[in-house]
């Protein structure tokens, strides 16, 4: 505005506010701003202070501090038959004294901050859930259990239960986080906070095993979104029945959806690759492969590429959950620690077998049973 003035000298107002980008009428408001509201005079019909004070004093009666205004208003008329003020003003006169509030006892709730984790790598950052499958009859679930690399998307273990429980939720990750040869002090593992979650000796366990527990913000589905997003695949996919006659039934959908998920499923934010093709490190040959592809195609036919020669979807080099907005990048994340290079594929360079861990848990998987016999899949994933 102060250049605005001193240019209008030479230019004038409007040529000076259309060079600069102001509005003429902001200008004409900045030279002439708008006076204070005068005091609002005291209306005749207020009450007096010696009133005000009587007010009160009628409110700070034994007989009346635990009443409503309303109330003291009605019991003056017909029990005193006196009239000091209207309900309204009550409420004014208690407001100017600071003695206007809620009366009831509210729960406030803590402030939860927002989880903020990295990944850059495979077996950094581990997101696991719980989702209910439905069972026989109405009102009867199975539960799957799955656990799900973050920056890969590989579901590196999974189990279906018949209950909900911390016990099936510490033989899980403990059992994949060994198979898997997870280093302690190398993992996040990220969950909501459901029963299971923030179980006492689930808490433990973690760290026993040196494991950074991580924990959405109540009531906030999106903090979790890795997971919700996978689950959304196995209900949607074509394969997947409406209702489970057995828990048999359960385990034996996972066998098939697993490693179609894990070696098949081309992941739109993957570049279009599978999950065990990054999990594993052959994302880069697999690209690379493509890219030869589309080279070949290019010299065949340039004029079929009209703005520039065809390349791959590249892969991303971090994953984020809850990524920081720019003017927040300063501020420290959540990072989990850098692995060694990914894990050497059980199945060898061309496939993974699915590479899910399977648990299954019937109606006694809390106690300690005998080990099953291994099927073909088990044997896959030694």
């Amino acid at each position: 505005m102060r250049l605005v003035e001193e240019t209008a000298v030479t230019f004038g107002v409007a040529a000076s506010c259309d060079a600069l980008g102001v509005a003429r009428a902001s200008y004409y408001r900045w030279k002439q701003p708008t006076p204070p509201p005068k005091p609002r005079p005291k209306p005749p019909r207020a009450l007096s202070p010696e009133e005000q004070a009587r007010v009160l004093e009628v409110l700070h009666e034994p007989a009346h501090v635990d009443l409503a205004p309303a109330q003291v208003y009605a019991k003056l008329l017909d029990e005193r038959r006196e009239y000091l003020c209207s309900e309204r003003t009550m409420y004014r006169v208690l407001a100017a004294a600071g003695e206007v509030r809620e009366r009831r006892d509210q729960l406030v709730r803590p402030a939860y901050a927002k989880p903020e984790l990295l990944a850059t790598g495979p077996d950094q950052v581990w997101s696991w859930d719980i989702t209910k499958l439905l069972g026989p009859a109405k009102w009867t679930y199975f539960y799957l259990y799955v656990v799900l690399d973050v920056f890969s998307r590989y579901v590196v273990g999974w189990m279906v239960a018949e209950r909900e429980s911390a016990a099936h939720a510490k033989r899980l990750i403990a059992e994949t986080i060994e198979r898997r040869g997870i280093e302690p002090g190398r993992l996040t593992l990220h969950q909501d906070r459901g029963a299971p979650m923030r179980a006492k000796t689930f808490a433990q366990l973690l760290a026993d095993l040196g494991v950074t527990k991580s924990h959405s913000r109540p009531h906030v589905s999106d903090d979790n979104p890795f997971s919700e997003a996978q689950f959304k695949t196995l209900k949607y996919h074509r394969d997947f029945p409406g209702r489970f006659d057995s828990l048999a039934r359960a385990v034996d959908h996972g066998r098939a959806f697993f490693p179609w998920y894990n070696d098949e499923h081309r992941h739109d934010a993957l570049g279009l690759l599978t999950p065990a093709d990054v999990y594993f490190g052959r994302a880069p040959v697999v690209l690379a492969a493509r890219q030869r592809v589309l080279d070949t195609a290019f010299i065949a036919h340039p004029e079929r590429f009209v703005r520039k020669p065809p390349a791959v979807c590249a892969l991303p080099t971090e994953v984020w959950i809850n990524k920081p907005a720019p003017r927040e990048a300063q501020l420290p994340a959540m990072e989990a620690t850098q692995p060694a290079p990914g894990p050497v594929s059980p199945a060898g360079p061309e496939r993974s077998a699915g590479g899910a861990q399977r648990l299954d848990a019937g109606p006694a998987a809390g106690a300690r049973r005998a080990p099953r016999p291994m099927d073909s899949t088990d044997r896959r994933l030694q």
